[in-house]
């Protein structure tokens, strides 16, 4: 691609040329706002400021939460099309011949296709855009969705569509991550996270909710109906979501340089076109198995491995167990009963979301901030996580005591109330401090989260059935709630205190700017 003005090497050399002390005495105006502007609560603004219309920071409110809207479908999506047969496994049972527990993997087996496709799609999300990834992820789950309802398909042929479902999800995780921090700022980000968070959460609980009543026609309702909210998805992103991917390094270095990057015929965001398939100009281009590579580095940062791997086989992982074993539990009610005793959990999720969860998290960082002369650091995030552990472990001893009592209802609503409420609001927390500790890495990162994650998804419904015919319901989520307060609190506390020695720099292999000038 030519430049216009310039060539690409003067460009290079002029934006990559180290700022000598005189030319910081003469920044340009630009330059001056990215380091004096503050944030609400007089922190200075992060990342920097750039007077360029293309920086999606610079975007109107309406055009982000337009953005932000798809990707939290996206996201809902993530888990919707996985919970929505959990209430059809008796009618799968019988249309596979299968037993209940050989059913239990086909939710399995859609979490490991969402834990193997971030490894992929983040590298492809740096390369060619976020767009296009998220787009042509949407079409494989749209295909692979419509191939569950055939009715001729056998039981491998139903898991292969399940795992090809959860493949074409996958880039809602860390690329729809991506998007947020795209447009969002340091001292926004917990809340749109937290919207984030709400959506997989809510997307799990109202696929349940829903799988139920489609249930009473048959199961092959479930796909048709999951084809079609991926059609609508696929119509939204294809319309309305731009392109995000922003060369701000190249940008903010040149401002100071006092170089106009209009000037340099570098395209950018909403330039790029309706549907590129060129890789993204000025900025690095990971190889295709980048994130494979990384996902292994990942494992030596402390303060990553210890905070994801605390909540999510602390916390997280046992709505796995809530889902696959709540029909089982109410076997003697109707399918509609049981899909709406899923209620509950939605309405702990979002409860979390308004009453505390990303706001809040993100109010109490900006206070200690302002106490700590200005200088955030990660570890403030952690402090909602203590309570939130706490939560969710007496929702889950609560179900379970509930259950296996024969006690009205309404308790396991409140069981179910209580975990969703911490659940969400953990999970808001170990998400903001991830992006927080290494920001600049938010997509390797959040894919290290994404695969993790949804691993310790796909495990549990392997062993769940099995160790509550066991124990039984009231000694199993015992256990699992005794794990969650002995693995999560100790782990944040340690961060708490050791986090900012532990926390090293990140030094992950990237292209040189140089390589992708256009």
């Amino acid at each position: 691609m030519a430049t216009q003005g310039k060539d690409s090497s003067e460009l290079s050399n002029s934006i990559n040329t180290t700022v000598s002390s005189d030319i910081k005495a003469e920044a340009s105006e630009q330059g001056q706002i990215a380091l004096t502007r503050l944030d609400p609560y007089g922190n200075p603004l992060v990342p920097p400021l750039t007077s360029d219309p293309q920086d999606p920071m610079n975007w109107p409110l309406w055009r982000k939460y337009v953005c932000i809207l798809i990707v939290c479908m996206a996201y809902f999506m993530f888990t919707y099309f996985s919970t929505i047969t959990i209430p059809s496994f008796a009618l799968l049972q019988k249309q596979f011949d299968a037993t209940y527990t050989e059913v239990n993997w086909t939710f399995a087996i859609s979490n490991l296709g969402l834990a193997v496709g971030p490894l992929f799609t983040g590298s492809l999300g740096d390369t060619y855009g976020r767009r296009s990834v998220m787009i042509f992820g949407c079409i494989i789950a749209l295909v692979a969705s419509g191939c569950t309802s055939i009715k001729t398909i056998s039981l491998n042929g139903y898991m292969t569509a399940r795992f090809f479902q959860g493949l074409g999800c996958a880039p809602a995780s860390n690329v729809g991550l991506s998007i947020i921090n795209d447009i969002s700022w340091e001292h926004e980000r917990g809340q749109r996270i937290g919207l984030w968070t709400m959506a997989i959460g809510a997307g799990g609980f109202l696929g349940a909710i829903v799988g139920a009543f489609l249930a009473t026609i048959n199961q092959y309702w479930a796909g048709y109906h999951v084809a079609i909210m991926f059609a609508v998805l696929l119509v939204l992103e294809c319309c309305f979501l731009p392109e995000t991917l922003y060369p701000r390094e190249l940008v903010v270095q040149a401002e100071m340089n006092q170089i106009q990057i209009d000037d340099t015929g570098l395209k950018r965001t909403t330039q790029l076109g309706y549907f590129s398939l060129k890789k993204v100009p000025g900025v690095p281009h990971p190889k295709p198995w980048h994130g494979l590579v990384q996902f292994c580095k990942l494992w030596t940062y402390p303060t990553v491995v210890i905070s994801l791997c605390a909540y999510l086989f602390g916390q997280y992982w046992w709505i796995c167990s809530l889902l696959t074993m709540e029909p089982a539990a109410y076997e003697n009610y109707s399918l509609q009963v049981q899909g709406l005793l899923f209620i509950s959990l939605l309405v702990g999720v979002v409860a979390a979301e308004i009453l505390c969860s990303g706001r809040l998290s993100d109010r109490i960082m900006a206070i200690l901030a302002k106490r700590n002369n200005n200088q955030r650091v990660p570890e403030m995030r952690l402090w909602l996580g203590y309570p939130a552990a706490i939560i969710s472990a007496v929702g889950l001893l609560l179900w379970g005591l509930s259950v296996d009592n024969h006690w009205h209802w309404m308790v396991g609503q409140v069981a179910f109330f209580l975990y969703a409420f911490g659940f969400q609001t953990g999970n808001t927390v170990v998400s903001s401090y991830l992006v927080d500790n290494y920001p600049e890495h938010a997509n390797e990162v959040i894919t290290f989260y994404a695969v993790v994650l949804n691993l310790s998804a796909f495990a549990d419904p392997w062993f769940i059935n099995i160790w509550v015919d066991a124990t039984g319901y009231t000694w199993s989520f015992a256990a699992q709630a005794i794990i969650c307060v002995g693995l999560v609190i100790p782990a944040y506390a340690v961060l708490q205190k050791f986090g900012p020695r532990l926390r090293k720099p990140m030094r992950l292999e990237h292209t040189s700017l140089e390589s992708v000038m256009p």
